[in-house]
C-alpha cells in the first residue's frame, strides 16, 4: 500500500488523494457508511493499487491513519478475513464446520455472506459486519448509520433459528484502537431492537479484532462485547 493524504471523501465511493510527490487522483473506497471522523481533510491514508485493467479507479482506499492508530475503511475486506479464519479454523465456536459457501441466497430476497455445514450439525449463516466506528477511547461502535439493511439480516437470521439452525453475527473491528465493542443505540435504535430480538430467539453474536499495519490485515483475537442497554 502507498501512503497518502486525503483531501475529500464524496459521493460515497469517492475519495481523492495526494501522493508524497503531490500527484492527485480519485481512489475508489469501497464504504457505504458515515466514517465518522475518519474523513478530515488532510488526514494521512493508505491506498492500494489493483492489478484489473478493468477497473475504472484502480486505487482503493484501505486504510485511515489516526493518531491512536490505524483503521480499515474498505467494508470488503471483513468477508475476506472471515474466510481466511474459517478455513485455518480460527474462529473457534465455528471450528466444527468444514464446508464453507460464500453469498448464498436465504430468506426473503436476501444473501447470507457464509453457509457453513458439517456432518452431524446443523447449517450455520454466518453475517459479517464491518466496524470502525469509535467515539470513546478503546471502545468500537456498530453502526455508525442507520442501516435498516441490517435490521432486515437480523430478522431474515431469526427466521433460520426458527427452522432449526444456526445462525452467528460476526463484527470485525477494523481498528487497532479498541478492546471492547457494543452497539450505538443513538444512531440506530431500530437496529439495537432487532438484535435484541435476534439474541433472544438464539442468534449469536461475537466481535473480533484486527491485526493491521501497510503490509496486511489479518483476524485478531475476540473482543470484549458490552450488551447494549436494556
Amino acid at each position: 500500500m502507498t501512503r497518502v493524504k486525503l483531501i475529500k471523501r464524496y459521493k460515497r465511493f469517492l475519495a481523492d488523494v495526494e501522493f508524497e510527490n503531490g500527484t492527485t487522483l480519485t481512489a475508489h473506497c469501497a464504504n457505504t457508511g458515515a466514517m465518522t471522523g475518519l474523513t478530515d481533510p488532510g488526514v494521512k491514508a493508505w491506498v492500494w493499487k489493483s492489478d484489473n485493467l478493468k477497473r475504472k479507479l484502480p486505487w482503493s482506499l484501505e486504510l485511515i491513519e489516526m493518531p491512536s492508530g490505524l483503521v480499515g475503511v474498505n467494508t470488503a475486506q471483513p468477508n475476506r478475513l472471515v474466510k481466511e479464519a474459517l478455513q485455518a479454523k480460527k474462529i473457534l465456536p465455528l471450528a466444527a464446520y468444514d464446508t464453507i459457501r460464500p453469498e448464498v441466497k436465504y430468506g426473503d430476497k436476501s444473501r447470507i455472506d457464509f453457509l457453513l455445514s458439517a456432518a452431524g450439525l446443523p447449517n450455520c449463516y454466518v453475517e459479517v459486519k464491518n466496524v470502525h466506528y469509535s467515539r470513546k477511547k478503546g471502545l468500537a461502535e456498530f453502526p455508525d448509520s442507520p442501516t435498516a439493511r441490517g435490521a432486515r439480516h437480523l430478522s431474515e437470521m431469526v427466521k433460520m433459528r426458527q427452522l432449526g439452525f444456526r445462525a452467528v453475527m460476526l463484527y470485525i473491528i477494523q481498528r487497532t484502537d479498541c478492546q471492547s465493542f457494543s452497539l450505538c443505540a443513538d444512531n440506530d435504535p431500530q437496529y439495537i431492537t432487532a438484535f435484541k430480538s435476534a439474541t433472544a430467539a438464539g442468534v449469536e453474536a461475537y466481535a473480533f479484532g484486527c491485526n493491521i499495519s501497510s503490509r496486511e490485515i489479518v483476524l485478531d483475537s475476540p473482543l470484549s462485547f458490552i450488551a447494549p442497554p436494556e
